[in-house]
């Protein structure tokens, strides 16, 4: 198991740094002068311009930035911000906390609400509950964030006065953007499940399970519902990512501190090295939320485990 695990976290690894290679990469060939977009149209004589270049490394070749870039990053020197000089690093660290805890509360709505009806709408099938519930998640993957996340406000802060519209003070800050995001990944695992538990209803051994006289909520909850979570943590997996790259638009919506908020006022003045901070950030949460649902995998299925063992991978 421990060389199952040093593997993962070997590619893991990797994939972080590719993804660094490939946003400096993307960065340097975006079109425009970093310089004439920081001084923000205001005027500046060709030599001013040429050191602040200078200063700033990028009158250097492209491989010369690349090479003092990697080098940087890897002793854990992520420069200073282009817009205001303010170290990168400790910038990212004081907003991480809350990108975290939204993601964690939009993760928990996700898996939740998307369980629950997904298993309530295979059990119900062709039923009223059916109907809600696929509705549900339709609605989840249709709607797109930010329209979602007027729409709560409108009727939760506006309307109602429960919560309040903005800010990231409090843990009633974090519900109607929670929800928002959510519920764009319950859609998905409502629709997962619901497939995976009626295939698994289907199989010889549920036949044989009730035909022996076991109870249908044991049918249901011990055996169905068990072998359906792998296909739902595999996509709970790739829906962090999407939750992510969600907070840029919710976070910008509910005018909450975060490293999504943080990403798009970067993109915005582009401020490469906060663009490539957070990025790389970004990439490091998305991977260890993969890395854990790929172990988790062993721990729920025990062929998986004994696969694992068997193959080293």
């Amino acid at each position: 198991m421990t060389g199952v695990i040093s593997t993962r976290l070997l590619s893991s690894l990797l994939v972080v740094l590719g993804s660094s290679m490939l946003v400096f990469i993307i960065m340097y060939l975006l079109p425009g002068d970093p310089v004439l977009i920081m001084l923000d149209g205001n005027a500046s004589s060709p030599e001013a311009i040429a050191r602040i270049k200078s200063h700033l490394g990028l009158d250097q070749p492209f491989h010369v930035q690349f090479y003092r870039y990697f080098t940087h990053l890897l002793q854990g020197d992520f420069g200073v911000s282009r817009v205001n000089s303010d170290p990168v690093l400790p910038k990212i660290i004081e907003h991480v906390p809350a990108t975290l805890a939204l993601t964690l509360v939009s993760a928990s709505v996700s898996l939740i609400v998307g369980i629950v009806l997904g298993v309530l709408s295979a059990i119900h099938r062709n039923g009223v509950i059916d109907f809600v519930a696929r509705f549900i998640g339709l609605f989840g993957i249709s709607m797109p964030a930010f329209w979602t996340g007027i729409l709560l406000l409108l009727l939760f802060s506006v309307q109602l006065g429960w919560f309040p519209a903005m800010g990231s003070d409090g843990w009633k800050t974090l519900v109607l953007p929670g929800l928002t995001l959510g519920l764009v990944g319950a859609g998905f695992i409502v629709r997962m499940v619901r497939n995976t538990m009626l295939e698994v209803l289907g199989e010889p051994y549920i036949i044989t399970l009730r035909a022996k006289g076991l109870s249908e909520r044991a049918v249901m909850y011990r055996h169905a519902l068990r072998n359906s979570l792998i296909p739902a943590l595999t996509m709970m997996g790739l829906t962090i990512g999407e939750l992510l790259s969600g907070t840029v638009v919710t976070e910008t919506v509910f005018a909450r501190q975060g490293i999504g908020r943080i990403l798009a006022d970067a993109i915005m003045s582009k401020d490469i090295p906060v663009v490539q901070g957070v990025i790389f950030f970004t990439a490091i949460i998305y991977v260890a939320v993969n890395l854990i649902v790929d172990i988790s995998y062993s721990f729920i299925d025990p062929r998986v485990r004994r696969s694992q063992l068997k193959g080293g991978v």
